[in-house]
């Protein structure tokens, strides 16, 4: 399976970017991450780097047994991830309120998993309509839920940053991991911080779905996302990405 592919990340109005974003595209496979870190004194910062580069690090030793039982395959992997994180916060006491979110696609062959944690998000579109995406872990997603905010109302929500799962050494939360159906021609899969789906329009997403669309309109739709946000924009980070043959 080949892919394009194409990411970017923005510290918004921030003063620093504690969101991450991570990939690896091998013959076999193809893993996609995204982070969003949450703490001060760059605690968040420090959070989301490590845990994604712990899922790089393990990645040849658990895609190797992903197809053997994926889901618990994709849970012992981040296990493992959380296990570096904190190795690679090398006893600083600083990680127990280090958290970020993350949001993972894996890819091979007749299998996509997801796994997430927090409101960082994976939409998987066709040129015609968004198909699926996670459901944020957080009170905006719950009063979605409940009919009490529109899917556009829950990025403006003053509660929006209210999470109730996030990753963390202590390993109080779990993620949500989804074992689905394998990949069809002209689909596209966006990975997300919630800096970028915020202020982008169900619409917007579905011209980024587009089989003549790519890169170009990705960057201008991050860019309208940040001048949305109005000098309060978050950390942005997204990934694009598409199978260009299956």
């Amino acid at each position: 399976m080949q892919f394009d592919f194409y990411q970017l990340t923005s510290p918004g109005d921030r003063k620093t970017n504690q969101d991450y974003m991570a990939h690896v595209v091998e013959d076999e496979y193809a893993l996609f991450v995204v982070a969003d870190g949450l703490g001060g004194h760059r605690a968040g910062e420090r959070a989301s780097a490590y845990f994604c580069k712990g899922l790089l690090e393990l990645a040849p030793k658990y895609s190797k047994w992903v197809s053997t039982d994926p889901e618990a395959v994709i849970g012992l992997w981040i296990d493992g991830a959380i296990d570096e994180m904190s190795r690679f916060f090398a006893g600083d006491p600083v990680a127990e309120e280090a958290h970020t979110t993350c949001a993972m696609l894996y890819i091979q062959d007749h299998l996509v998993i997801t796994a997430h944690c927090g409101d960082s998000r994976v939409y998987r579109l066709n040129p015609e309509e968004i198909l699926w995406r996670t459901r944020d872990h957080s009170l905006t997603q719950k009063l979605f839920d409940e009919g009490e905010v529109s899917e556009r109302e829950m990025g403006i929500h003053p509660e929006q940053n209210r999470l109730t799962r996030s990753i963390n050494v202590l390993r109080s939360h779990s993620p949500e991991i989804i074992v689905h159906r394998e990949i069809v021609q002209n689909e596209t899969f966006i990975l997300c911080t919630d800096g970028f789906w915020e202020f982008i329009k169900p619409g917007e997403l579905l011209k980024i779905a587009q089989k003549e669309n790519g890169r170009e309109v990705l960057i201008k739709q991050a860019k309208l996302s940040y001048l949305r946000a109005q000098g309060k924009s978050d950390n942005l980070t997204v990934q694009w990405v598409r199978p260009i043959k299956i």
